[in-house]
Order: C-alpha cells, then sequence, then structure tokens
C-alpha cells in the first residue's frame, strides 16, 4: 500500500473513522483510561496431546507458549482491530503483527530481564514459528547484541533533571509519530500485543495495566496448566486439563463484542489444534 500523508513508517492513518470512536479518543485520550479486562478458562486437554504428537518426533521441542504466539498471531490476522492503535488523538492500521514479550534470562529473584519482540510472517504455521522463534529466544538470554536494554542501561545514568527532559521528548515524540524506528522497533510497547507467560513461573494468569507510552494497546498473561471439572455435552462433569488467560485491552480500538468474539476465535483453535498446522495467510472456516 502507497505510503499516503499522515501515515506512519508502522501503520497507517485511519481516515473513515466514524464520530462516535472519534470522541471517544477526546473523551479517554489516556489508554489507562479506556483498559477493559477479559478473563477466560480454556479447555486445552486436546492441545496437550496435540502438542505431545508434535514433540514424538524429537525435531522441535513445541511448547504452549508456541501454541498461544500462533493462535493470537491468527486471530489477530483475522480480526484486524486487534492490530489498530490510537496516538495523538489518531486512530492507526499497523502494517504487520508483532508480538512483544519480556524474557527472564534465569529463573532467579535478581536475573535481568530482556525485551524480545517476534514478527510471524503469513507463510509461516505453528511449527515454522517455533524452528524461528526457539535459537533466537536462547540467543536474546545472551549478553550479545545491542538491544533495547543496553539504550535503557545508558539512560538510566542521566542526571535526573535532564532524565525529565528526555522523557518530555520521548512523549513529544512518541504523540507526533516522531519516534525514531531504531528504538521503537525493539520495544515491546509498540507491539501488537504484549504475552506475559506466567505459567512458567507456576503462576496464574492476571491482570496487567496498558501502557500510555508507545502504541500497544493488548496485554494478554497466560496462566498456569492445571486440573479442573468442566461439564461435557450432557452436563457431566469431566476432570480437563484447562489454563486461564488474562487479556487488558483499549476498548477504543473495538468494543467489547469485537473482543469477546475475538476470544471465542482462540478457544476454538485450541479446540481444534490442527488448525494450527495451517499458515497464517491460510483462511480457516469460522462461524462468529
Amino acid at each position: 500500500m502507497k505510503r499516503r500523508w499522515g501515515d506512519r513508517y508502522d501503520a497507517s492513518r485511519v481516515r473513515d473513522i466514524d464520530g462516535v470512536h472519534h470522541y471517544m479518543a477526546y473523551l479517554m485520550p489516556k489508554r489507562t483510561d479506556a483498559e477493559v479486562y477479559l478473563n477466560e478458562t480454556i479447555d486445552v486437554t486436546d492441545l496437550l496431546k496435540y502438542i505431545a504428537e508434535k514433540n514424538a518426533t524429537g525435531e522441535r521441542k513445541v511448547t504452549m507458549f508456541h501454541c498461544v504466539i500462533a493462535a493470537v498471531a491468527r486471530t489477530v490476522k483475522m480480526r484486524p482491530l486487534l492490530n489498530r492503535y490510537i496516538s495523538g488523538k489518531r486512530y492507526y492500521d499497523r502494517n504487520e503483527i508483532t508480538m512483544g514479550f519480556t524474557i527472564k534470562k534465569k529463573f532467579e529473584d535478581h536475573a535481568e530481564e530482556s525485551l524480545f519482540i517476534y514478527r510471524p510472517k503469513d507463510e509461516e504455521n505453528l511449527c515454522a514459528i517455533t524452528d524461528r522463534l526457539t535459537p533466537q529466544l536462547k540467543e536474546a538470554k545472551k549478553d550479545t547484541g545491542v538491544k533495547v536494554d543496553d539504550i535503557l542501561n545508558v539512560v538510566k545514568k542521566l542526571p535526573k533533571p535532564i532524565m525529565h527532559l528526555f522523557m518530555a521528548f520521548m512523549r513529544f515524540a512518541d504523540s507526533h509519530g516522531l519516534m525514531p524506528k531504531s528504538f521503537s522497533s525493539v520495544d515491546p510497547n509498540y507491539c501488537s500485543v504484549m504475552l506475559s507467560n506466567l505459567g512458567s513461573i507456576k503462576c496464574d494468569a492476571v491482570y496487567h495495566h496498558l501502557n500510555n507510552f508507545g502504541t500497544n494497546g493488548i496485554v494478554i498473561t497466560i496462566g498456569e496448566i492445571h486440573k479442573e471439572f468442566v461439564p461435557d455435552e450432557n452436563g457431566n462433569p469431566s476432570l480437563r486439563d484447562v489454563m486461564n488467560i488474562g487479556a487488558t485491552l483499549d476498548e477504543r480500538i473495538a468494543d467489547g463484542f469485537y473482543f469477546a468474539r475475538s476470544l471465542k476465535l482462540i478457544k476454538h483453535i485450541f479446540k481444534n489444534p490442527e488448525l494450527l498446522d495451517k499458515t497464517l495467510g491460510e483462511e480457516i472456516d469460522f462461524e462468529f
């Protein structure tokens, strides 16, 4: 798509926004003013069997987190309003899907964290995502290469008055689309979706706030897999593997109905994990 005046390097400006949403950007100018939180318990029994089958060959190690990334990427692909953001009271549609998360370099109290961004491609399915993501995550845990962490470690040395001026400049640049690509392209605050895999540290899904800085308007937390009695088709309780997911969203980009149907799609994918074999560019049948 040809870039037009008012577009940003990472997104196209929405020029046909309706009056209600235009008004909401002024009524609730901060992203934290417009948070809506959804929490859902998802049956992952069939998905765990699917993961076990994928790992039986020994070619790769597929994890639940890989499946969440693939399922969320598919959902954003099919539900384009999820890839929209508001900055400077204007609406923008991103040019690509980006997934951001924080990596704990070691499971220790004082271990450093590293910020990471993954950009799924249309020709990728679950296995392709696993194969490309696994070595990248291993590399991100090493202390090599220049990352946003290194930039922040330099910034932290600034005197307090200079730090205030620096942040004032950053907020101005953020609001007016002037943020340097070298910074925003590696900062998860500028991602379509930010993920937090709390299950990896034996924690349940929790509410996670949005940030007013950046363009990210969706944060998803993933809880630990546990056993729970779930009614079957006949209403009889059955012991199943379940996982809680929490999602905090900027309600200005879409309404609760749109978000609820999007979450329904994620549940459908987990219930029918063979859909993860399809590439993101392939269409799947789903009745909302």
